[in-house]
């Protein structure tokens, strides 16, 4: 049931998000726009509902409940900043606005962009391991809680490896194609997320 829900949520956050943005582009409304996509986080508060229910009506913790704590923390820390990347997109697509700004490509600008999306990961990394300490404390001491730990520890490694990631760009700056690292401001040149 579990696996579902969280499912039902992914679905119905790409099916608010072109709704908003179509009402938005399409339908001239931007107030309904708006509206709409303030829905989104309802979806998370009741995956979150539905979780605790389940654990409270005594069903074992278990890689399904570690992984909801693990959806609702990447959608609340990495959800707004994917509107913000499709408004852009649609934007320009279907309301002749800009082209949407590229991350840069070298030197310091990039190693910028990278703590910046390494920032995002771990908040939602640790906004999960919060999630899953409740989780634990909610279950309590005679509960199973292996596999909530599991996750813990999975969002641990990878708020690591994204530190790492960050780092290397800052310790070893990507070079241009002249060999050497150009002063860019963020979102300056034109380039690939990675």
């Amino acid at each position: 049931m579990i696996v579902t829900l969280i499912v039902i949520c992914e679905v119905g956050f790409w099916v608010l998000l072109g709704l908003g943005l179509s009402l938005r582009y399409f339908a001239g409304m931007p107030r309904a726009s708006v509206a709409v996509l303030l829905c989104e986080p309802l979806l998370e508060v009741l995956l979150l509902v539905v979780t605790a229910i389940d654990l409270r009506n005594g069903a074992e913790p278990d890689w399904k409940h570690g992984l909801a704590a693990v959806y609702i923390g990447f959608s609340v820390a990495l959800g707004p900043e994917l509107i913000k990347w499709a408004d852009g997109r649609f934007a320009h697509r279907f309301a002749g606005g800009p082209p949407p700004v590229r991350p840069p490509k070298y030197g310091r600008a990039r190693a910028v962009h990278e703590w910046r999306t390494a920032a995002r990961w771990t908040l939602a990394s640790a906004i999960a391991v919060v999630l899953l300490q409740a989780a634990v404390w909610y279950v309590g001491p005679d509960g199973e809680t292996g596999s909530l730990r599991m996750w813990q520890q999975k969002m641990l490694v990878l708020i690591g490896v994204n530190v790492v990631w960050a780092l290397s760009y800052t310790l070893f700056p990507k070079k241009g194609p002249g060999g050497s690292a150009p002063v860019e401001r963020p979102g300056s040149s034109s380039g690939t997320d990675r």
